[in-house]
């Protein structure tokens, strides 16, 4: 049981790197990375939208660039099969809260107001900020599981 938990630990580990990689190459080529932030509205409702992560030239990193620092509390890997749905819910009604959403394997989907579906693919980071109002749904497809790494934030 515990080689099992090493071996997934380990091989989220290795995708989270793998992903930050793509990330930096794509920093050198001054491509934007993006992160699809959930967030609610005045209405009441969950909405979606593409904020570019702000990265600063770093000395240290030999032409790399950084965000600041994001201060954070929890780490959690989560696997569910593919059908999975879990019906509305807003971040706060999860355990880890305010979190961020980074998908290592498998195909997923948030849908929030009016129908609006967001993508959950291999490197994509999605933000939940959504503490209030009706929420979101998260759902499974495809033929694989959807394994993702959710990162709780600190409260500012």
């Amino acid at each position: 049981m515990r080689t099992t938990a090493k071996r997934l630990v380990s091989t989220a580990i290795v995708s989270c790197v793998a992903v930050c990689s793509a990330h930096y190459v794509a920093a050198q080529r001054h491509t934007p990375v993006t992160v699809t932030r959930l967030f609610t509205g005045s209405d009441g409702q969950t909405h979606a939208e593409e904020v570019d992560l702000k990265l600063n030239p770093s000395s240290v990193l030999d032409g790399g660039e950084r965000s600041e620092r994001i201060k954070v509390t929890a780490l959690q890997i989560i696997r569910f099969p593919p059908g999975h749905m879990n019906d509305w819910h807003t971040a706060a009604s999860t355990p880890l809260g305010r979190q961020y959403v980074i998908t290592i394997s498998g195909r997923g989907e948030v849908e929030v107001a009016g129908g609006q579906k967001v993508l959950l693919e291999p490197g994509r980071i999605l933000l939940g900020d959504d503490t209030t109002g009706k929420g979101h749904i998260t759902r499974t497809f495809g033929s694989e599981d959807w394994v993702s790494v959710h990162v709780s934030i600190a409260d500012q």
